[in-house]
C-alpha cells in the first residue's frame, strides 16, 4: 500500500467523520469511521520528516495552510462545538515540531531525555493552544516516528496511547459503548499503517491542504441549508 493510497483512505474517512459531525453531531457511525483519518495522517507527518528536503519550508507549509484553513474549520465548529479551536494543521505542525526538536536534543546533548521532555511540553502546549486532538495528536505523531523501526512497539505504544485517551473519557462520562468504539476505529487504522510499503505512489501533496478547508466550508453551507 503506498503513500498515495493512505492519503485517499485519510481523505475519505476524514470526509465520513465531518459528514457525520455536519448531519448528526457526535457519536455516529461515520464518526466511527473518521477515527481512520488522522492517524493515518500524523504517520505521514513522521513518512514526510524522513523524505521532506527541507523541514524549515515543511513547518512553514503546515503553519499556512493552518492559518489559510481556520476560519472554515471555526464556522465548520460552530455546528456542534462553542468555543476557540486551532485546526489539524497547527496539531499536525506541533507534531512535527515535536520530532525535529527530539532528534536536535538527542543528536547535541547525546540524552534522549531531554528531547522526551521537549516532546512532552510540546504536547501540553497543543493541548494548552486547543489544537485539534491535542496532546493525544502529538504524541501519536511522536510515536511513530520513534519506533519507526520497532514496528510492533510501535503498534503496542500507539494501543496504549489509545487507551489512555479514551478510557477515562468513559468512565467519567458514563458513555462506555460510543467511547469504547471511538478507541476501537482509532486502533482500525494499525492495520492500513501495517500495509505501508514504503513507496510514495502518485503525488498529491497539495490535494489534502486544499481538501481541508474547502470540504469544512461546503459541509458547513449543507449544514445551514439542508439540516
Amino acid at each position: 500500500m503506498t503513500n498515495f493510497v493512505l492519503k485517499i483512505i485519510a481523505m475519505v474517512t476524514m470526509f465520513c467523520d465531518h459528514l457525520g459531525y455536519a448531519l448528526y453531531g457526535k457519536f455516529s457511525s461515520f464518526n466511527y469511521i473518521g477515527r481512520i483519518a488522522f492517524p493515518i495522517f500524523a504517520f505521514g507527518i513522521s513518512e514526510g520528516y524522513k523524505h521532506t528536503k527541507s523541514k524549515r519550508d515543511y513547518c512553514f507549509r503546515l503553519l499556512l495552510f493552518g492559518i489559510a484553513s481556520q476560519a472554515p474549520f471555526m464556522f465548520f465548529n460552530s455546528i456542534f462545538r462553542t468555543g476557540f479551536m486551532l485546526n489539524i494543521f497547527f496539531t499536525l505542525l506541533i507534531g512535527l515540531i515535536a520530532i525535529i526538536g527530539y532528534e536536535k536534543c538527542c543528536e547535541q546533548f547525546k540524552n534522549n531525555y531531554i528531547g522526551l521532555l521537549l516532546v512532552a511540553g510540546l504536547a501540553c502546549t497543543a493541548d494548552f493552544l486547543k489544537t485539534d486532538y491535542g496532546y493525544f495528536g502529538v504524541l501519536m505523531i511522536f510515536i511513530f516516528h520513534v519506533f519507526k523501526d520497532k514496528k510492533w512497539l510501535m503498534y503496542l505504544s500507539y494501543i496504549a496511547l489509545c487507551l489512555v485517551k479514551y478510557v477515562p473519557l468513559a468512565i467519567f462520562s458514563g458513555l462506555y459503548i460510543e467511547y469504547s468504539l471511538l478507541c476501537i476505529w482509532t486502533i482500525v487504522p494499525l492495520m492500513f499503517i501495517h500495509l505501508y510499503n514504503g513507496e510514495k505512489g502518485k503525488n498529491i501533496k497539495y490535494l489534502f491542504y486544499g481538501f481541508y478547508p474547502v470540504h469544512l466550508i461546503l459541509l458547513y453551507l449543507f449544514n445551514m441549508i439542508f439540516v
